[in-house]
């Protein structure tokens, strides 16, 4: 154990995976509240006439308040301190799928998906800012790779519900009930964070967390490697999770699957993720190449959707080409970003990059329910799907592009160290 300059000892690694382990269980809990909506579309459809533009709609508007809100996340990360943020966003989190399934008006379900969206993405963004507090200059890849598999985790549970709760999906609330039964694992994982962080603030050295004056113009001071990060990052979730949004009626609908079978296709991404991830992440640790691995993930991307709508290609190959991309660029992308910024800034950094993805996502969710509805996409006419499935193969171009620049730019005298930087050449 290091001892520190302040004269107390660096927290053990044991302390520090148990740190992980319980803000990934708050995680787990809001990835499978938001994941639930997806085996329920048809379900949706039949029981309550939902449109594939409603389904989009209640998916959608889980990112639109944050457009707004996890910038302002950030800011409370960053002024107000990693625990009292995470309590706050748990709590919604666990506030708004209740919501959600207490009606079957749509108005009012599109307010608890709301509600959720402005706690969970916060929770994301306080989250990976506790990981880059608590592992910067370790192994932090491997941790947020191994965090991404306990939060994925929740995806293919939640995807997989058809086949372990299959008596529930007689009635449209009952799997948003199960929802929010997971959702108040959030809570769990941050109480336990909150005594865990006042214990080892009494007995352990940790990284600082600012209260300096943060002001909007700070914004604008992340460099060039950063603004290429976040437009890779918004164009590579638009591409994956507005398809899952849609992906297990387009499997039933396109390819004749049973919902189980087709939940269990779209969860391939997330047992991909779960498996790869994290070994992806302790890779990279050890060899750098951030960029080009970037760049090498978003290449998989861009044949996949075409491969399904307009071929009968086995359904396990485009899935697992998604599966790697899925796994491979979120474990080198975000964990760059804490080489790219500095610490003080990281929450409001994180926050705004989450709040662009979500405008991605907002806006593709809308895009592809309407491309959907304009193609009359239905089992009678699959090939009202190539509109939407053509939006997300140009997205996986335009990270081949954003990646490819992001590379050029750490190349140069303006790099952050993002190819060089490896386990034996810490910051």
């Amino acid at each position: 154990m290091t001892v520190t300059e302040t004269g107390r000892p660096e927290p053990s690694p044991l302390y520090r995976w148990l740190v992980l382990i319980f803000v990934s269980l708050a995680l787990f809990g809001s990835y499978y509240a938001y994941d639930a909506l997806s085996p329920l579309a048809d379900v949706l459809k039949q029981q309550l006439g939902f449109s594939d533009l409603d389904i989009g709609f209640l998916q959608a508007i889980y990112s639109f308040p944050n457009i707004f809100t996890v910038v302002i996340g950030g800011f409370l990360i960053d002024r107000m301190g990693l625990r009292k943020s995470l309590m706050i966003f748990a709590v919604l989190s666990f506030v708004g799928p209740a919501i959600t399934a207490a009606t079957s008006h749509l108005s009012i379900m599109a307010v608890g998906r709301l509600i959720f969206g402005m706690g969970a993405e916060s929770l994301n963004v306080a989250v990976t800012t506790a990981l880059a507090r608590w592992f910067r200059g370790k192994e932090l890849s491997f941790a947020f790779g191994l965090n991404l598999t306990a939060s994925r985790l929740g995806t293919f549970v939640a995807l997989n519900s058809p086949s372990w709760a299959r008596w529930a999906y007689s009635n449209w609330r009952t799997p948003f009930l199960i929802a929010v039964a997971f959702s108040a694992l959030c809570l769990v994982g941050a109480i336990i964070y909150w005594v865990m962080e006042v214990w080892a603030e009494k007995n352990y050295h940790l990284g600082e967390v600012s209260t300096d004056k943060l002001v909007f113009a700070d914004l604008w001071k992340f460099g060039v490697s950063y603004w290429l990060v976040v437009a890779l990052c918004i164009v590579f979730y638009s591409a994956i999770f507005p398809f899952q949004t849609f992906a297990v009626k387009f499997f039933m609908e396109v390819h004749g699957t049973s919902r189980e079978f087709g939940g269990f296709l779209s969860s391939m991404l997330t047992l991909f993720a779960m498996i790869a991830t994290p070994l992806f992440g302790l890779w990279v640790d050890r060899i750098g190449k951030r960029a080009l691995l970037m760049m090498l993930g978003s290449v998989l991307l861009i044949p996949v959707y075409l491969m399904m709508a307009y071929t009968r290609i086995n359904l396990y190959i485009p899935m697992a080409m998604m599966g790697v991309a899925f796994s491979l660029i979120p474990a080198v992308m975000w964990p760059s970003v804490a080489y790219i910024v500095d610490q003080s800034k990281l929450g409001t950094a994180y926050g705004l990059m989450t709040m662009i993805q979500n405008i991605g996502l907002f806006g593709l969710n809308l895009l592809v329910g309407w491309a959907n509805n304009y193609g009359h996409a239905d089992a009678a006419n699959p090939a009202g799907y190539h509109l939407g499935m053509w939006i997300f193969s140009v997205l996986g171009l335009l990270g081949v592009f954003f990646a490819f620049l992001l590379r050029q730019r750490e190349m140069g005298p303006h790099g952050h160290g993002l190819e060089t930087i490896t386990t034996s050449k810490r910051p």
